[in-house]
This record gives C-alpha cells, sequence and structure tokens, in this order.
C-alpha cells in the first residue's frame, strides 16, 4: 500500500493517508479513468470498506478525492446509513478529515487559499467548483482537451460521448451552448472540459 500511494500522492500527505486506510479498515483500488467520477466508496457485501479512485488524477486531485471518499465511510460508520451522501454530516467529517492536509507542505501556496474558500461549504464534488477545478488542472498532465471558458464564441466543441456544441453567451455563471443535432439550448459551467473542433 506504501508503494502505492507512493506513487499517487503528495509525499507529506502519504503517512496520514496511510493512517486513515488502515484505522477504517480500507480495500484501496487505483483504477482506469471513468468520465462521470473521480472515486467511490463502497460498504462490500463481506463488511469491508472499498474505496476506488481514478489513476490518472494529479496529486492534489488524488488526495482531494481519496479524503472525500473516506469520509463517506467515517460519515456512514458515524451517523448511520440513512444521511444524504453529500449532507450536513458528510460535509462536517469532509472538512474535519481535511484540514491536517491544507499545509504549505502538502499543496502549492496558489492552491491552498482556493481550497480553504472550498472547504468553507465543500461540494459533492470539485469540479463543481469551477475555480478551483481550474486550478487544479494545471497540474495535469497536458491534453488535448480545453475548458468551455477559454473557447472563443462560437466555437463547436464535442463532449467525451460525442455530442457536439456551439458556443453562446455567458449567463450570470455559465454559458449557453447549443447543440448541434437538435438545437436544444444547455447551460455548461466553465470548467467544463471538451474537445474544440472549430473556431468561428
Amino acid at each position: 500500500m506504501d508503494r502505492i500511494l507512493q506513487k499517487y500522492l503528495p509525499e507529506r500527505a502519504i503517512a496520514p493517508c496511510l493512517e486513515l486506510i488502515k484505522k477504517n479498515k480500507v480495500h484501496l483500488k487505483v483504477v482506469n479513468e471513468r468520465v462521470t467520477r473521480h472515486g467511490d466508496y463502497r460498504l462490500m457485501p463481506g463488511g469491508t470498506h472499498q474505496i476506488t479512485v481514478n489513476a490518472n488524477l494529479n496529486p492534489y486531485r488524488f488526495l482531494i478525492t481519496l479524503i472525500h471518499e473516506i469520509a463517506h465511510l467515517v460519515a456512514f460508520e458515524t451517523y448511520g446509513r440513512r444521511i444524504k451522501p453529500h449532507g450536513k454530516e458528510w460535509k462536517g467529517t469532509f472538512q474535519y478529515l481535511m484540514l491536517p492536509f491544507l499545509r504549505p507542505e502538502i499543496f502549492p501556496s496558489t492552491l491552498l487559499p482556493l481550497l480553504a474558500k472550498h472547504f468553507r461549504n465543500p461540494k459533492a464534488s470539485s469540479s463543481t467548483d469551477a475555480k478551483l477545478s481550474i486550478a487544479l488542472k494545471n497540474y495535469d498532465p497536458p491534453t488535448d482537451h480545453t475548458f468551455v471558458y477559454e473557447l472563443p464564441f462560437g466555437s463547436i466543441f464535442r463532449l467525451y460521448n460525442g455530442r457536439t456544441f456551439k458556443k453562446g453567451h455567458r449567463k450570470v455563471k455559465r454559458y449557453e451552448c447549443i447543440e448541434v443535432r437538435t438545437g436544444r439550448l444547455y447551460l455548461f459551467q466553465p470548467n467544463a472540459e471538451v474537445e474544440l473542433l472549430k473556431e468561428l
């Protein structure tokens, strides 16, 4: 387990994460990328706790995801299985577990203020926090994908599922985009990752 964590986590986060994994009897699996989620927690039929985290995450997002999933486990064990998955019990647990990691020895100084703000009221996914998600993306390996907010107005772009859209105007926090095939209007978060097909 120690060798796995060395590959995926910031160095100073390895020992405390290992302690949390052992204390909570977590069976950690690092898996291939899943587009719809970064991680997952399940109580297995035999009573063991399985957590999966995507292998393609950068060390900082991997750490946030791992603690996010351990927080599910701890919240369910503490408050019972009837709580909402991302309700106040989970939020409080996530904040408590994450606090020891919010230090300059673990996270870059560019991320710490954004993380501090995010953890005042953590969301179900860090991807819904556009500013934090964009800042975390700076530590990813280069890809062909870009963010919706970076595209010029009128650009045609494609999602991972093959659907194509034309970028429109910004509406408060999100962008209005028209699906090319149907003409229907959709709202996109500025940090939605897409593939640019052509600029108009």
